[in-house]
């Protein structure tokens, strides 16, 4: 009979593509999905994974084997899913990530009244730009991601995902006090063409966000300063090298000499969670899920906790 952590291990490897990206994604080491499949090639009787380079890549047998373990271990979360919604508990262990803001704003109130209202429910948590976190959960490696898009630049949401809105951050523009905008009660983002920007890193959903908005009110933006942190990003203004625009989730304690001004147009962070559909019924996503609405404020029907 087939092992189900070594064809955990196989799944890994067919949607990593390499040994390191799959020992990351199980938390284990390289060396113990090298034995993994070992074990697995000699269950079979076949060889599954062949040198590429410096990696490998599966065989034609690796990756019917591959097709079947995604399938029988999107099977096996169904079960678990129906015996915990049929037992009712909220036990076992959820992982849920987020983006860092929302990870600073959301955790450690939605944790702790997890840790209290469900001690048998261990909690596991970490940050992750949005659409690392949808990838996490499509992989299995996260049961509930925080992610966010904003009102003129949707984040695409796969098909088998179930997401709920948890709230819309409004966002400021950070600048140095003595700024010639710094005493308004609104700016528009046009108004600061002529200034030099600090942004998130290049790639991030936000930094393509930034350009794309800044491109639309008629300029390219001169962007001087890339920090991922809000912090940094702040501290960065309150030197005098820039602008930026700063959401207000998460923010926390703004440094003296950085001056926050709404933005005028009603530019919103759509801040939501999601997690796999074929996991709907688990008492442990649910419980997470409302935890995580609860931190956040949201309005409307919670989930109902089983």
């Amino acid at each position: 009979m087939l092992n189900l952590e070594r064809l955990r291990t196989l799944d890994a490897l067919a949607r990593h593509g390499s040994v390191s990206g799959a020992a990351d994604g199980l938390h284990v080491t390289t060396s113990a999905v090298s034995q993994q499949m070992a074990k697995l090639e000699r269950e079979v009787g076949q060889q599954l994974l062949a040198k590429n380079g410096r990696g490998v890549r599966l065989t034609d047998a690796g990756r019917l084997l591959a097709d079947h373990a995604a399938r029988i271990l999107s099977q096996v979360e169904l079960a678990q899913s129906d015996i915990e919604a049929q037992r009712g508990q909220v036990v076992g262990e959820v992982r849920i990530g987020a983006f860092p803001t929302a990870a600073r704003g959301l955790f450690p109130a939605a944790v702790s009244a997890l840790r209290t209202g469900h001690p048998d429910l261990r909690v596991r948590s970490s940050e992750l730009e949005p659409e690392l976190g949808i990838r996490a959960v499509i992989r299995g490696d996260l049961d509930v991601a925080v992610v966010l898009d904003w009102s003129n630049k949707r984040l695409p949401v796969p098909g088998g995902l179930t997401q709920v809105h948890l709230l819309d951050d409004a966002p400021d523009v950070a600048m140095p006090v003595d700024h010639p905008l710094a005493g308004r009660s609104e700016v528009d983002l046009e108004e600061f063409a002529e200034d030099e920007w600090v942004s998130w890193p290049e790639g991030e959903f936000c930094y393509e966000w930034l350009v794309f908005t800044l491109r639309s009110k008629g300029f390219e933006p001169r962007i001087a300063h890339l920090a991922g942190e809000h912090h940094t990003q702040l501290a960065l203004i309150a030197a005098g090298l820039g602008v930026c625009v700063a959401p207000r989730l998460g923010r926390g304690p703004v440094p003296e000499g950085v001056a926050l001004v709404p933005v005028r147009q009603q530019m919103r962070r759509h801040v939501y969670a999601v997690w796999r559909s074929d996991a709907d019924r688990r008492p442990s996503i649910r419980a997470a899920v409302a935890a995580l609405r609860r931190a956040a404020g949201s309005e409307g029907p919670a989930l109902s906790e089983a």
